[in-house]
């Protein structure tokens, strides 16, 4: 059996974190033995939809009429549009209800942390939902000592200088104000920002603030994976200012290439990202600039050892296995074969000859 994962709107999406979850998706599933297509076939279990876009909602309905299973992924919340786009602010409560309905229409839903799980389920949603992590290809994403030179050679820096890059919608949610006045209060390091916000949604204000950007700070765009990787991995530091989130693809990715990650000490990060142990987390932008500044000095202790390893737990391996047991849980997919009776098994020469080698 299949899992149609819906494309619809991925075009829209596919430059935020939203377009990397379905893309993780499709690569968890195939790691963990779990065909997919993009389209309606004769063995498909199931639809995962990923957007919250009106097609998304007929998609849905055409699973019903099939009798086939809705899995809907929770990536939005009401929390994490506000302060984002131009009227997020004032359209946020019909945000909430939209999303409420949307999800709804799942027989299963999906979400990245315990935080985002609560919140979902206190929004009255009665169909069962689960955390589960967007993942990071650990694989692709892991540390090399030799882009630190090429990240200052592709933007033009010394070999020396220190480098502070951040990663996200150039949106006030994001933290960007406060990233840029970081560099300003430390001006003896580069700082990148990496993304890229349709200008028309950027709001007036975000706009004056690049507009007086400090000098020392660079904003690159939207760059491709092997780009952003080299950017993670020649990095001092990894920045990340946000204020709500339901994971942070993003964090994942910087943990897993192995830079010193400091984030704003927000709930979506309690239970899995320790201050002090994994990560550091600043309560305030005081505590910003002095952990930044202590981590290009090399008067924090690095924690980038037991980043990875958070990193680690969370691959597209890990999360493949479970969003497979989820699925068998819920009867998304058909349970497994019983094993069979030892009466019945093959004899032990005839099982060798189909057994994996030690």
């Amino acid at each position: 059996m299949r899992i149609y994962i819906y494309g619809g709107g991925e075009k829209l999406v596919g430059k935020s974190g939203v377009g990397q979850a379905i893309r993780h998706q499709r690569e968890c599933l195939r790691r963990s033995g779990v065909p997919t297509t993009d389209r309606w076939t004769a063995d498909a279990a199931a639809i995962h939809v990923n957007t919250i876009l009106p097609d998304s909602v007929l998609a849905a309905l055409g699973a019903k009429l099939r009798r086939r299973k809705v899995v809907w992924y929770g990536h939005s919340t009401m929390e994490d549009f506000r302060s984002s786009f131009k009227g997020s602010n004032a359209l946020a409560p019909l945000f909430k209800r939209w999303i409420t309905f949307c999800y709804g229409l799942g027989d299963v839903v999906l979400t990245p942390t315990e935080y985002s799980r609560k919140l979902l389920e206190g929004y009255g949603l009665k169909k069962p939902v689960y955390s589960i992590s967007n993942g990071v290809d650990t694989e692709f994403f892991k540390p090399d000592s030799a882009a630190r030179s090429a990240l200052r050679a592709r933007y033009g820096l010394g070999e020396e200088e220190k480098v502070v890059v951040s990663v996200g919608h150039m949106i006030a949610r994001k933290g960007l104000p406060e990233f840029l006045e970081l560099a300003r209060n430390v001006p003896e390091a580069k700082f990148l920002w990496f993304g890229w916000t349709n200008p028309k949604l950027i709001p007036q204000e975000i706009v004056r603030d690049m507009e007086n950007a400090p000098e020392n700070v660079i904003f690159p765009g939207f760059v491709g994976r092997e780009e952003l990787r080299e950017a993670y991995q020649g990095a001092d530091v990894f920045a990340f200012l946000s204020h709500e989130e339901t994971e942070g693809i993003v964090v994942l990715e910087a943990l897993a290439c192995g830079v010193p990650t400091v984030l704003r000490d927000i709930p979506v990060y309690g239970g899995w990202l320790e201050h002090g142990k994994n990560v550091y987390k600043a309560p305030s932008e005081s505590a910003f600039q002095e952990i930044v500044s202590g981590l290009l000095n090399h008067s924090l202790p690095d924690l980038t050892a037991a980043g990875r390893a958070a990193a680690e737990s969370r691959s597209l391996e890990q999360v493949g296995r479970r969003l497979k047991a989820i699925y068998l849980e819920q009867r998304v997919l058909p349970p497994l074969p019983a094993a069979l009776p030892q009466t019945l098994a093959f004899p032990a020469d005839a099982r060798s000859l189909n057994s994996p080698r030690p």
